[in-house]
This record gives structure tokens, C-alpha cells and sequence, in this order.
């Protein structure tokens, strides 16, 4: 039996509610869609994701670096079902040879799900974000895509953008690894689309995807 579903903007058991819209309720949120457990990297999975999905299922393709697999999945849905946030869990070496990991974050506003994984309060990346110039561009669906520079916690490096009408965010662990992302040149693809089929490499299930707090805690 998977385990029950938890609050995204801070990983919390949540209590079904009736009552609510969503019918689910987090004592300190209120209101929320429910973060389901994490599913293991297996074509099965992802299929399944994409296919109940409203926002995009990104994937760095090529991935980041040598050695780098796809290690799940997880998604926050609404009472019908219906993925309102998507996250690809990828690890692999980091620059200083331990153990990487990267989540790339699909939602729609207000969701909070990649500010918690950021080590954020939430729900969005804050006030001031995308003032100035952005740190950096990836190639989305062909479209150069801004992200800047979010200051999230510290042992993580965190980008953050809008793509196709939702937020976007990768965030990567340790933060040295950070500059996976700043350097990549990264195209993503939407795996919701018909054309694209990879042959992806799977690999264990990235710890990332638990029920870590925003303040790094278990």
C-alpha cells in the first residue's frame, strides 16, 4: 500500500476533508491539492503521468551529464485526478564526484510545490523574482526560456522561470551541482508530446521525492 498523500508546500500529513474543494486539508495550509507519493522511474509510471497531466512533463534531454538517469516521478493532482504539478526526479555524479540529484518542477500558480522543494516558504518564488536580467536561458519546445536565480536553501542551487503558462523550476542538490544547470544549455521536452519517445534511462528512486521539509529536515 503507497503511503497517504501529503501537504506541497510543506510535506505535512493532510486530513481529508469533504468539506473542501480539493478534499484534502493541511492544518497549516488549509486548502490544498495533495502531494502524492513519489513513483519509482519506470516506463509505466511516467506513461500514466503524462497521460492525466495538464501541465508539461519536462525533460532535460540530452540529460544533464554522463551517467545521469531518470529516478521518478511524483505529481500533485486534484479530485478528479487531474496533475496539476509534475516533477522528473534525475541523479546522477555531482562536480564533486558524490551522489547528484535534480528535480524539474511543472505547476500551475499557487501550488507551492517547487518553493517547498527549494526551501521556501511559498507558494511562488517570492516577491522581486524576475526583476532584471535573467541568469540564464533554456531552450523550451524551441522557445529560449528566462530563469533567475532564486535564493532558496542552502545546500541546493534553484532556477525558476514561467514556461507555457506555469511555473517552472529546477532545483539541484548539492548546490555545487548547480552549475549543471547554469551551463547546460538544457533543452526540455514535454513528454506529454507524441513525439517524444526516448529510450530513458531508469535508475533507483531519488530520496529528493520523499517527504523532505522545506527546511531540510526528515
Amino acid at each position: 500500500m503507497r503511503a497517504a498523500p501529503v501537504c506541497p508546500r510543506c510535506f505535512t500529513p493532510l486530513q481529508p476533508s469533504r468539506a473542501l474543494p480539493t478534499g484534502w486539508r493541511c492544518a497549516v495550509h488549509g486548502d490544498v491539492f495533495p502531494l502524492q507519493p513519489p513513483h519509482r522511474p519506470t516506463p509505466e509510471a511516467l506513461r500514466s503521468l503524462c497521460e492525466r497531466s495538464d501541465v508539461p512533463v519536462w525533460l532535460p534531454w540530452p540529460l544533464p551529464a554522463e551517467d545521469w538517469m531518470v529516478s521518478g516521478f511524483a505529481e500533485v493532482e486534484d479530485a478528479d485526478g487531474r496533475v496539476r504539478a509534475s516533477v522528473v526526479a534525475l541523479s546522477g555524479p555531482s562536480v564533486n564526484y558524490g551522489p547528484g540529484d535534480m528535480l524539474v518542477v511543472a505547476e500551475e500558480t499557487g501550488i507551492g510545490l517547487g518553493a517547498a522543494y527549494a526551501g521556501l516558504p511559498g507558494p511562488d518564488p517570492g516577491p522581486g523574482f524576475g526583476q532584471g536580467t535573467a541568469q540564464l536561458k533554456v531552450d523550451v519546445m524551441g522557445h529560449p526560456t528566462a530563469l533567475w536565480f532564486v535564493d532558496g536553501a542552502a545546500d541546493r542551487a534553484v532556477y525558476a522561470g514561467e514556461a507555457l503558462g506555469n511555473w517552472l523550476w529546477m532545483i539541484a542538490w548539492p548546490a555545487d551541482s548547480g552549475c549543471l544547470i547554469a551551463l547546460g544549455r538544457f533543452s526540455l521536452r514535454d513528454l506529454r508530446d507524441n513525439d517524444q519517445e526516448f529510450d530513458l534511462p531508469f535508475g533507483v528512486l531519488s530520496p529528493r521525492l520523499g517527504e523532505e521539509r522545506p527546511d531540510g529536515s526528515e
